[in-house]
């Protein structure tokens, strides 16, 4: 079975967490963060060693330990009745990141939308990152150093994902106005789907 999915897409720092725990919380939704599988991980246990080697330097953990961990904790949120796949549209952020990922999670994720949200300000990237980083205590937010390499690697790796999954399945979403807004073009777009 392929799970009915949207992808919030877009830089670090560009709102995807925000308005993923938003649609995460509406009925037959459910948001599924990379990114908080892995901070929830133990770092002593061999795959959270792997996740603080890559993510302390702002690099993206290796696609099969990336893929494996994501495929675990969906695997369990069904087992233990948070996700629901033949009801609920599943929300991604943060997965797929290359296109090796997104090739990799062809078979079980069906793409209904993607909500590319862009901005124009990188150094209000940084700022939200920063703020992050003092707010939530994460370690790949805190150095300027790492956030730049972060958002190269976005440029690099990730983007490139767009290209993968075609033109027609995008929606661009202004990441500079509001969280509300953001979520209003969002739902506009979300509805049609």
């Amino acid at each position: 079975m392929k799970y009915r999915t949207i992808l919030l897409f877009g830089a670090p720092g560009c709102g995807k967490g925000t308005q993923g725990k938003i649609l995460g919380s509406i009925p037959h939704f459910y948001h599924c963060a990379c990114g908080d599988v892995f901070r929830n991980l133990t770092i002593d246990s061999k795959i959270g060693q792997v996740f603080i080697k890559h993510s302390s330097r702002g690099e993206l953990v290796p696609d099969r330990t990336t893929i494996d961990l994501w495929r675990q904790s969906i695997e369990s949120n069904t087992r233990i009745g948070r996700f629901h796949p033949d009801q609920d549209t599943l929300v991604l952020d943060g997965i797929p990141r290359t296109v090796h990922q997104a090739e990799m999670l062809k078979t079980t994720l069906e793409v209904v939308g993607i909500f590319y949200l862009r901005t124009t300000d990188q150094n209000n990237l940084i700022k939200r990152l920063q703020r992050r980083a003092l707010k939530e205590n994460r370690l790949d937010d805190a150095n300027l150093e790492i956030i730049r390499t972060r958002l190269l690697t976005y440029e690099k790796e990730t983007k490139p994902v767009l290209q993968y999954y075609g033109r027609k399945l995008v929606h661009h979403i202004d990441a500079d106005q509001s969280p509300v807004k953001v979520l209003s073009d969002i739902l506009r777009h979300t509805l049609k789907a």
